[in-house]
């Protein structure tokens, strides 16, 4: 697999010249890390942009998730998402992203209406301000847990998700399946098929669809994806 030539770095065998931050290093050089991709990249032609992020909003469409439920986006970067929740009338959204450069460009361009959402600057994995937020009815998270490569790190954020959302709530988790690359952005990801995401997220959440596909990038690239819904059964 090829690097996605926008400043990603996805490509499994691609060299990167920038160093890896990894949560072996404090949580300020990750985030400083963050800041600097979306500083440095166009929003349009990052590797993990969607023009219309049809997957996940199959998968929103089949969590039965009303207009009012508290959804929130997990690592959302400058997701083209908001835009369509906004425009389907959802009125209860909470975005949050370790980048607040990322989040300021989302705001930018939503313009009065990013007045309607609630933004949160935190990290998944070390988590201060996340705690505070209400309980949660769907969460989404397109190609951020499989950032997490550390055990400690995914039990975070694992038990991030117990803690938050509701029983009967849903969780949309989408990341690169076992075909896909193995770096994105110039760091390692963790790859998984369904059996290994339920084992994840067991005895809490029951998996409800999964469905694998192929995400084209706008470099013309192509990425295999991974998308789950599961169920909340039980704190």
């Amino acid at each position: 697999m090829s690097s996605c030539g926008t400043g990603c770095g996805c490509g499994s065998n691609t060299s990167n010249t920038r160093p890896l931050i990894t949560k072996n290093k404090v949580n300020k050089d990750l985030q400083d890390y963050w800041e600097t991709i979306y500083n440095v990249i166009d929003s349009e032609k990052s590797g993990w942009y969607e023009k219309t992020p049809e997957p996940t909003l199959q998968l929103i469409e089949k969590s039965g998730v009303n207009k009012g439920d508290h959804i929130f986006l997990a690592g959302a970067g400058t997701t083209t998402l908001v835009d369509y929740l906004l425009d389907n009338h959802y009125t209860n959204i909470t975005v949050s992203d370790i980048s607040s450069t990322a989040l300021d460009i989302l705001k930018e361009r939503l313009q009065d209406r990013a007045n309607t959402i609630n933004w949160v600057v935190d990290d998944l994995t070390n988590p201060e301000k996340l705690e505070q937020i209400p309980p949660i009815d769907l969460w989404i998270d397109r190609a951020v847990f499989h950032f997490f490569t550390e055990t400690d790190d995914q039990k975070t954020y694992i038990d991030l998700l117990n803690k938050l959302v509701k029983t009967g709530g849903k969780v949309i988790i989408a990341t690169f399946n076992l075909k896909g690359a193995t770096k994105c952005s110039g760091l390692p990801v963790r790859r998984y098929n369904e059996l290994m995401l339920k084992e994840k997220l067991k005895p809490n959440f029951e998996l409800q669809e999964s469905f694998e596909t192929l995400y084209t990038m706008p470099s013309g690239d192509t990425r295999p994806y991974l998308y789950t819904l599961f169920n909340k059964l039980y704190n």
